[in-house]
């Protein structure tokens, strides 16, 4: 018998999967109400935004990976099925045809060529190739319309249809009409496919348990194929119905508030909720119209609706259940392993001693004679460096030993770089002063972005700290809308520090850079040596096996969170001083900068403070070196490459030479160093038969 107390826990659960939309809804009628056409406008592209968010869902069930390459994948198609039609003349209906097959291409390539590659590798190792894959599809979506002779622009084009209607004196015409009735039969016929068919049963089966799925005869690698393929053309239709209404991204590239948007509406939705995404989707959309209807500015009401998405996320997100699958309880750090030191038996040995003086004064050297030897747009881009190393070793601390993956580290540094600034400018601050001010400001702003960490992990704390990364850069330190945070055109100017210790040169810049670096770099090694550094360690590798010991789990966490936001923040201020201006800007390949500097972190190696250094060199290498869509195809063929040959990133090629070298010592001089001969070297005879009774 079903007493009422359990029929209202019933109800309650089967009406939950509204609860996101209709807490959207409900802010929109509060503070951004619109007339009905707008609503109807917000509700076209709300479906349009609902097929790339089912796409992100259906990767995630199939790979357990969220797919940053959603967007681009249908945006290759898209721009190659708008240039048939605008340059080459051909019907609507071909270039459509031709798009589809081309977007089932692109989905199945895409799943063999690079996905498949990763298939063993921690999930979150995937979804950095989805990064990578995405700079790729983005630099040949860049260099397809040159084909043609021409460039992209946000050009529209029309249907074949000839329809206009009127609905709350708002015009409409059949391209609203076409997402009106086709995008809901989609996601009605993806719904059924997914819970009605074999196949969909084993995508699901293949999500939970890949080796077992094998083993059971499912078709692993052929259904992987297929989402992938459905997850392109989703995509397309997205983007190429999007062009006619809106036309096509200017530049040829999507814009972060798009993904976005997708991605707001796939974690309201839990990743497996189509129901929820969908209306989500609209609900969003519809909010993203209040808000333009009712601001004086689209660049405002894009900021604005950037903050809405990451308080949808992060209340999502605190509000769902800690529960994870199989796949989701296995370790979520990056799995690129933490640099092994120089073993004990040789780390006294005067040899090894003497090396290690002799790299680190070849290293200060450099740093010396920088200024002297280069002119002064090197040296400012060498000073440039060792700010976003500081950055970098921030990430080192935070996801490369605690395991708590951050793609908003930039707002700590920008945070940083408003308050120096304001300091500076307003009251004439001294440097020293509004360096300390700004780390404790980035360690305030990361504690309060890291209490979420404590109920949420891995791919969802990323999801969150990229949506604050946006909220923040593109609302909260916009000038537009805060008073306090310094303009562009406001000069920071390098005041004496002390009152008289000068560095407004060139060279006086990068002295203070350099300093700050090695300065930060000591810490960071003083840091890992300390009992501090060993439980951030076993935070990261056994986050239960730290608690049984009696250490607070939330005070490690929040402590991890807390020493990365402060170097942000005085990496963040010595910025400022750099460019003698408050710069918060994205970069330009589409993407935030704090995955542009986490995809960078990664190739150099975010295990060690040298992968540090070596991922800012290529980040800014492939700024300075290489021009325009190459730049962009660099960083992406760079994370692949990384990711297949060394995933532990650059540092590990070189920590690896390293240890040969220490083990050729070891042998020559006859020292026995366990570490660094693997146990399947080392040769372990049979016991004999009298050894064998005597054990007995």
């Amino acid at each position: 018998m079903i007493t009422n107390k359990q029929k209202h826990n019933v109800d309650y659960k089967s009406m939950s999967w509204l609860m996101p939309p209709a807490l959207i809804l409900l802010i929109q009628q509060i503070f951004w109400r619109t007339p009905l056409g707008a609503v109807l406008q917000g509700i076209v592209l709300g479906l349009l935004t609902s097929l790339v968010a089912l796409g992100i869902v259906l990767i995630y069930r199939s790979n357990r990976v969220l797919n940053f390459a959603q967007g681009e994948l249908g945006l290759l198609p898209t721009i190659l099925a708008v240039m048939l039609i605008v340059e080459s003349g051909f019907p609507y209906l071909v270039a459509l045809l031709l798009g589809l097959i081309a977007s089932l291409l692109l989905g199945v390539s895409s799943e063999f060529l690079v996905i498949r590659r990763f298939t063993r590798s921690p999930r979150l190792v995937l979804t950095v190739a989805t990064l990578g894959l995405a700079q790729i599809l983005v630099m040949f979506a860049l260099l397809m319309p040159g084909w043609w002779g021409s460039g992209v622009t946000s050009q529209r084009i029309d249907s074949p249809l000839d329809i206009q209607f009127d609905f709350a004196k708002f015009r409409f015409n059949d391209n609203h009409l076409i997402v009106l009735i086709v995008v809901p039969l989609i996601l009605l016929a993806v719904g059924i496919f997914l819970q009605r068919t074999k196949t969909g049963v084993g995508i699901r089966a293949v999500a939970e348990d890949f080796d077992r799925a094998g083993m059971l005869g499912i078709p692993v690698r052929r259904l992987q194929s297929f989402v992938w393929a459905l997850a392109a053309l989703l995509a397309f239709v997205a983007l190429f119905l999007r062009s006619s209404i809106i036309g096509l991204p200017v530049g040829g590239q999507l814009g972060v508030l798009f993904f976005l948007r997708a991605l707001t509406a796939a974690v309201a939705g839990k990743l497996s909720d189509l129901r929820t995404v969908l209306v989500t989707s609209m609900m969003l959309g519809i909010l993203q119209q209040g808000i333009l209807w009712n601001t004086d500015s689209p660049m405002r009401g894009k900021a604005l609706m950037a903050a809405m998405c990451a308080v949808v996320i992060l209340l999502s997100l605190v509000a769902r259940p800690q529960t994870f699958s199989r796949f989701e309880k296995i370790r979520d750090a990056l799995a690129m392993g933490e640099t092994r030191p120089i073993p004990p038996e040789l780390r006294n040995r005067p040899e090894i001693r003497i090396a290690k003086y002799v790299f680190a004064i070849l290293a200060i050297g450099f740093l010396a004679i920088v200024p002297y030897w280069f002119g002064t747009v090197t040296i400012l881009r060498i000073s440039a460096l060792c700010i976003y190393a500081i950055v970098m070793l921030s990430l080192v601390v935070l996801t490369g030993w605690a395991g708590q993956i951050s793609l908003g580290q930039m707002a700590f540094f920008f945070t940083g770089s408003a308050i120096a600034g304001k300091l500076i400018v307003e009251w004439n601050g001294d440097l020293l002063a509004a360096i300390f001010l700004s780390g404790l400001f980035g360690t305030l702003l990361a504690i309060i972005v890291g209490l979420p960490a404590l109920r949420i992990r891995g791919l969802y704390l990323a999801v969150t700290t990229f949506a604050f990364e946006l909220a923040m850069v593109s609302y909260f330190l916009n000038t537009r809308f805060f008073d306090w945070v310094p303009s562009y055109s406001d000069r920071v100017e390098r005041l004496p520090i002390f009152g008289s210790i000068d560095y407004s040169s060139t060279k006086g810049i990068y002295f203070i850079t350099a300093i700050s670096l090695v300065v930060a770099l000591l810490a960071i090694k003083g840091l890992r040596e300390s009992r501090t550094g060993r439980v951030l360690l076993a935070l990261r590798d056994n986050e239960h096996g730290v608690g049984a010991f009696g250490i607070s789990v939330i005070r490690a966490k929040l402590m991890a969170f807390g020493i990365a936001g402060f170097l942000a923040g005085c990496a963040g201020a010595l910025h400022v001083a750099h460019q003698q201006a408050f710069v918060p800007v994205t970069n330009s390949s589409g993407l935030g900068s704090s995955i542009r500097v986490f995809i960078a972190a990664i190739v150099g190696g975010i295990g060690s403070s040298l992968g540090a250094i070596l991922g800012s060199l290529f980040l800014f290498g492939t700024i300075w070196w290489l021009r325009g869509d190459w730049s962009i195809f660099a960083t992406g063929f760079g994370i692949l490459t990384v990711l297949l040959i060394a995933p532990g990133g650059i540092s590990s090629l070189i920590y690896r030479i390293r240890d040969s070298a220490l083990k050729q010592f070891a042998i020559k001089k006859n020292i026995d160093v366990p570490s660094l001969v693997a146990d399947d070297l080392i040769p372990i005879p049979a016991p004999t038969s009298e050894e064998a009774n005597d054990e007995v």
